[in-house]
């Protein structure tokens, strides 16, 4: 494999970042992860505009666009895969130990791994832990990402794909790495930015398309709800069939008709 890092392609073994850098010893950076589909990048416009609002968020420098777009380009054209997940990760580079930043400027890496298509429907779970709405990175895309690696652990351990979160306040918030959906009434929601989730491209993408309402919900609303589905960047809109132990008709008519929306709408526009 060719990876991109700090300005050129290397090797999979020379392609080393080092043990300094403070993505690595306190999770100071941020990330994107793309669709990429036979050689194209899915709402790549999107994804660089979050980095950036996410960058300025630590408050890390702008990153230098052109040259992500450059980088993924340059992996791309190295691994045209059927279907692949590309990683652009931005940290705080070259620094002392602790939280302080050195002056060395950032790190970029840009690499590509192949996957599959996922299902149409998967199991999910809630956690007893919350989101914190209030916090400083609430609803910026970093690395610091562990809670989530803690989740879904407990997730897979159940036989989920997926872990939700609820927020301080109660609300349902998110999921692991998705956003989350749900059929009340007939009526199509998702939590707002304000609950804490991050601000998902395909959510974004959903409620355009789709006419969902942004609401508080309460985290037992998954106990209600006619349907739910999750929304990402490798499942798209995803059917969930059962929360914890409650079984659910997947996808439902207003669940199915999102995941034809999202299909047609996505394969007429790559950067919408």
């Amino acid at each position: 494999m060719r990876i991109w890092l700090d300005g050129t392609l290397r090797d999979d073994h020379d392609a080393k970042v080092s043990v300094l850098d403070h993505g690595l010893t306190v999770g100071d950076g941020v990330f994107e992860t793309v669709k990429a589909q036979d050689g194209t990048l899915f709402a790549l416009t999107r994804h660089l505009d979050r980095l950036t609002r996410s960058a300025r968020g630590l408050g890390l420098p702008d990153p230098d666009l052109d040259e992500v777009r450059r980088a993924c380009a340059a992996v791309v054209a190295e691994h045209p895969v059927p279907l692949g997940r590309l990683r652009i990760t931005y940290t705080g580079g070259l620094s002392p130990l602790g939280s302080e930043r050195g002056d060395s400027g950032p790190t970029l890496t840009v690499a590509i791994g192949e996957t599959v298509r996922r299902p149409d429907t998967t199991a999910v779970i809630t956690v007893p832990w919350v989101r914190n709405e209030r916090s400083a990175v609430a609803g910026l895309k970093t690395t610091s990402y562990a809670e989530n690696v803690v989740a879904l652990a407990r997730a897979h351990g159940e036989g989920a794909s997926e872990a939700l979160f609820a927020n301080t306040v109660g609300q349902l918030c998110e999921g692991t790495g998705s956003n989350v959906f749900v059929v009340l009434d007939g009526e199509l929601y998702t939590p707002p930015l304000a609950s804490g989730c991050l601000a998902g491209i395909t959510r974004a993408l959903a409620v355009e398309w789709t006419g969902a309402k942004e609401a508080d919900l309460p985290f037992d609303a998954l106990e209600r709800a006619e349907e739910v589905f999750l929304t990402s960047t490798l499942r798209d809109v995803q059917a969930v069939h059962r929360v914890d132990g409650r079984t659910l008709a997947a996808p439902g008519p207003v669940t199915g008709k999102a995941m034809r929306i999202f299909e047609e709408r996505a394969a007429s526009d790559i950067d919408p």
